[in-house]
């Protein structure tokens, strides 16, 4: 059964794909959802590194407000700081060490302003603090943070108060303080072109403004983070945005700050790693496919090599096989035959030397006695040829072995035609080689097999055509080869590979007995050699006889 060369290609080709590619990718994706994982923990670890940054930094700030309200509360007496004129000159001295400070006052347990310096002294100096709620808080725990707002100044500020208790009197201490500190704390956290950093209070209102929208002392754009309690970061989508958001709240305070990235921003060398994985991975399977191409096209060449071996090998052992059975069984046809034929023959004689008689010539039907008797006579003679055939085959002779010189064995075996292919308008070229060496093989043998390819050369050609017999010497593979081509009708394809079988025969009936080749294959096999034949309808054929030089 042929193989089909082409499913097997495909069945190698695939199966291989699937060992090496599979593989590939899979490693690929592991590679990268491992880097992916560890690449996008290192962001989070780091934007939470960032939060927890800046909240220390907005704590240490507000820490070092309180704590200087706090000392300067306690380092002098209700009535030093009661004067404004002292008073001033303390809060010249706080605003030296830190321009955030807006105005000072210092107010009497009835939330009453007793001093106050700052720019709004008309219109806060009489304000009277009793009812607030701020006041109230910082009378009950002794100090107080107040949420952002805007007040009288309509600007965004936040209250800072100390209570302090002197002989049985409770007064405060209280501070304005501007967010601009806290501003550039939060501007310096905007680390790329989308960051973002804000604060909120426990209600969800923005403290500060964010960068991208949202009015202060509103909720701003993004998810309610106000009842977080820990540190925490979130990728999350809003409003159909993907954002990285870090959440940490400042402790003793209503805050919570706020740190929004992009991701695309945050995880650009995950980006550029996930194309590089795309890029390699798509350079090794075309590595991979190319290679698999190229390794499957050789194997399957080498398995058709192999196939076509075997079936030249295969078609030589049963040649040889025919051989052996028809060498048999034409030894045991050659003597059954020849002793009938031998009696036909004597018989045939008889009969003619009958005819000679006076009556028998002069019957009307001698004509026809004799032509009969001929005939008996021409089909004798034929079937004897025969057997003489079969005999030579069936006996195979071990080869002679002698020194021949190739190109005189050409010359004196196409001497032998030289009037028929004449007579045919046949011309017979000689195409031989100076360099042919002396071979040591069987002459007598040798010559039979090329008398037999010129004759069938001749009977393909009919009349009008050319027989060239050319000689050549292959050094490398040391041997030497005879063709013989003709111009004549050429051998279908199909019967190609039937020529060499004993009985097979193109010519027509009664020319030929269709031993000639398969006798001729037995004697250059029984020498080492080959038999080749290419033929073409219409163009003609060439056998090529190669022999071994020794």
């Amino acid at each position: 059964m042929e193989r089909n060369y082409r499913t097997l290609w495909w069945q190698h080709f695939l199966a291989i794909i699937c060992f090496s590619v599979l593989p590939l990718i899979l490693v690929a994706l592991i590679l990268y959802n491992t880097y992916d994982g560890i690449y996008t923990n290192k962001v989070e670890e780091t934007l939470r590194n960032n939060a927890e940054n800046r909240r220390d930094a907005i704590q240490l700030f507000l820490n070092e407000r309180l704590s200087q309200v706090y000392m300067l509360a306690h380092t002098n007496t209700f009535s030093e700081l009661g004067s404004e004129e002292r008073l001033d000159q303390i809060f010249k001295i706080m605003q030296a060490k830190s321009n955030s400070y807006m105005d000072i006052g210092i107010i009497n347990s009835a939330g009453e302003h007793v001093a106050y310096v700052g720019p709004y002294y008309n219109r806060l100096k009489s304000v009277n603090y009793h009812e607030e709620t701020w006041f109230k808080a910082v009378m009950a725990h002794g100090f107080y943070l107040s949420d952002v707002f805007l007040g009288y100044r309509q600007t965004p500020h936040f209250i800072a108060a100390v209570s302090v208790r002197e002989n049985k009197n409770t007064w405060i201490m209280r501070v304005t303080i501007d967010l601009k500190n806290i501003d550039d704390l939060l501007r310096r956290a905007w680390t790329a072109e989308h960051s973002d950093a804000f604060l909120i209070n426990n209600r969800n209102a923005l403290q500060t403004l964010s960068r991208f929208g949202g009015k202060f002392l509103e909720p701003p754009q993004c998810p309610d983070f106000s009842a977080v309690a820990n540190t925490k970061v979130i990728r999350m989508d809003y409003e159909g945005k993907n954002s990285f958001y870090a959440v940490s709240p400042i402790p003793n305070t209503k805050w919570i700050l706020v740190l929004k990235e992009n991701p695309d921003e945050m995880l650009v060398p995950l980006q550029k790693g996930r194309h590089w994985t795309i890029l390699c991975t798509a350079i090794g399977f075309l590595v991979i496919v190319t290679c698999t191409a190229l390794f499957t096209n050789a194997i399957v060449n080498r398995i058709k090599a192999t196939d076509e071996e075997n079936a030249g090998n295969f078609n030589m052992l049963m040649q040889a096989n025919k051989m052996i059975s028809l060498s048999k069984m034409a030894a045991g046809v050659a003597h059954e035959v020849n002793n009938p034929l031998a009696s036909i023959a004597e018989k045939a004689g008889w009969m003619k030397d009958l005819l000679l008689e006076e009556d028998i010539k002069n019957s009307e039907s001698f004509q026809e006695f004799d032509d009969s008797i001929n005939k008996i006579e021409e089909h004798v003679a034929r079937a004897r040829k025969v057997i003489q055939n079969l005999l030579g085959f069936a006996r195979r002779m071990e080869p002679a072995k002698e020194k021949i010189n190739i190109n005189n064995l050409l010359d004196e075996t196409i001497g032998f035609l030289e009037n028929e292919a004449k007579y045919a308008n046949i011309e017979l070229k000689k195409d031989y080689r100076d360099d042919i060496p002396i071979i040591t093989s069987d002459l007598s043998q040798v010559q039979q097999v090329v008398l037999n390819l010129l004759n069938n050369a001749i009977d393909s050609i009919s009349e009008n055509g050319t027989v060239t017999v050319s000689s050549r010497y292959i050094p490398d593979a040391e041997e030497v080869r005879i063709r013989v081509a003709d111009t004549g009708v050429g051998i279908p394809q199909e019967r190609l590979n039937k020529i060499f079988d004993p009985f097979f025969t193109t010519k027509e009936i009664g020319k030929g007995t269709g031993l000639g080749l398969s006798i001729s294959y037995s004697i250059i096999d029984k020498l080492g050699g080959k038999i080749q034949v290419m033929s073409k309808v219409g163009e003609g054929t060439a056998f090529t006889i190669i022999l071994p030089k020794r």
